[in-house]
């Protein structure tokens, strides 16, 4: 973080100083909600819960040498008293980025579905100094967390932008202007809490709102929610996709034996042959968003190919996969589900073992947040899993899993039903063999992380 003392932050936040004994003491470290994380010149942000406040762990915090903790109430240590603290923290990343920080690019990220995939393409293409939203912080609290961790020397910030409510986007875009910003679709996820697709196109739709006239707005040609968007944007408008009409193309895709695809980038400037190391071909989409920002920033199109092809996953529990020593292949993409994520993920797993002698074996867990949408979409999952030809296709939980099923059966296919993860990981044990590919996804409440977790370790080859 751009050092500033105590004083200044207050001043910055509309705060007021307590417990300080030296105003001159400076915050030189990115910020953090976690006071094991704190260290010296840290600012630690004390955020209330429904199971804990981090006003308790002030002290720790401080005892592990932050410079000061963010709070609504004195608590004996070094500390910035404010009305509401996520609000302040907002306002210290706006000063931060409109003083300090002003040559910093800041690039924009939403979308239902690969944000995270195409953050972290983005932040690996873009030449220079770049910070980018670690994992998933993408809310009020992640989003100017992330800007505490840029410096002068910073040439791009690389931000998602989330939301389950309209209002959301344009509240974060209001912390960090960008001057590019990226859709990658509109889909489903938290539909529940939208109330339907067109509110979800409204509320992603004002990440392109919130470009001044030079800014450049990235959109996924093949979306049409995504397409209409350019007619809310004083930006210019660059589109990618697989569509004729997209500025940034690919043709020639191929996806291998590893589920990983390959493709001829298509320009304005020239074509060159990209060869993704992320699994699945919805990576595609997600890759020619980050060439539409890499031409941005002068690359050209070898240029942008190599750093594609070069690009590897930052982020947990997205398509992660590892094999055992026995041979066993688990793919872990239980972060998050929805719809339109779990047609794609389902697709990569196809993909791994098609024309290979390899079962692929699906677990599944349910999509949150669907609202009125959620049983029809979980049986549809359930029929697709079965168009797609899977060997094995496992069901974890209770109303949403027999949703699924309900699907299964309607395709004509078969599927086990499992209550817990207890559960699954016994059938899997006894089910596995060498070569099997095992898709792990389910909503992040469900926690099957914690399967895979327990499938990695319960590995006969590597006891």
């Amino acid at each position: 973080m751009y050092p500033m003392s105590l004083t200044e932050i207050a001043d910055v936040v509309g705060g007021r100083l307590a417990d300080v004994l030296d105003p001159d003491a400076q915050v030189t470290q990115p910020a953090v909600f976690d006071s094991r994380e704190a260290a010296p010149g840290t600012l630690f942000i004390a955020l209330g819960g429904q199971n804990s406040d981090g006003h308790a762990y002030a002290e720790s915090a401080a005892n592990k040498g932050a410079a000061a903790t963010l709070v609504t109430r004195p608590v004996g240590v070094p500390a910035v008293v404010v009305d509401d603290v996520l609000a302040a923290f907002g306002r210290l990343a706006r000063h931060l980025l409109d003083g300090p920080l002003h040559t910093v690019r800041t690039v924009a990220i939403t979308g239902s579905a690969g944000k995270t995939s195409t953050k972290d393409f983005i932040a690996q293409v873009l030449p220079g100094s770049v910070v980018a939203t670690p994992q998933s912080y993408n809310n009020q609290i992640g989003l100017p967390l992330t800007v505490t961790m840029a410096t002068p020397d910073t040439d791009y910030l690389v931000l998602e932008m989330g939301a389950r409510h309209i209002g959301d986007i344009r509240a974060l875009t209001e912390i960090a202007p960008p001057a590019i910003s990226v859709v990658t679709n509109v889909g489903t996820a938290h539909v529940g809490e939208f109330g339907g697709r067109d509110n979800i196109a409204q509320a992603k739709g004002e990440i392109v709102e919130a470009l001044p006239p030079g800014g450049l707005a990235v959109l996924n040609a093949d979306d049409d929610y995504v397409q209409h968007m350019s007619e809310r944007t004083r930006g210019r408008v660059v589109t990618y996709g697989l569509a004729e009409e997209a500025t940034i193309r690919a043709v020639d895709i191929t996806v291998d034996g590893t589920g990983h695809a390959s493709y001829t980038l298509t320009t304005p400037e020239g074509t060159a042959r990209v060869d993704l190391q992320f699994v699945g071909d919805v990576q595609v989409h997600n890759s020619l968003a980050a060439a539409a920002v890499g031409r941005e920033a002068g690359l050209g199109v070898e240029q942008i190919a190599a750093r594609l092809s070069e690009a590897l996953p930052r982020s947990r529990w997205r398509m992660e996969t590892t094999t055992r020593a026995d041979g066993v292949t688990v793919v872990n993409d239980a972060y998050n589900a929805n719809p339109h994520s779990m047609r794609h993920a389902l697709g990569a797993l196809a993909s791994m073992t098609r024309g290979h002698d390899q079962r692929s074996v699906a677990v599944l867990g349910q999509m949150n947040e669907l609202g009125d949408d959620a049983r029809a979409a979980h049986e549809e999952i359930g029929r697709y899993a079965v168009e797609l030809g899977l060997e094995k296709i496992i069901l974890v939980g209770e109303d949403e899993a027999e949703w699924m099923a309900n699907g299964v059966r309607a395709a004509g296919g078969n599927a086990v039903q499992l209550p817990d993860r207890d559960a699954a990981l016994g059938v899997l044990h006894s089910f596995l063999r060498p070569g099997d590919v095992v898709l792990v996804k389910a909503s992040r409440g469900v926690q099957l992380q914690r399967l895979v977790d327990a499938l990695l370790q319960l590995d006969p080859a590597g006891a």
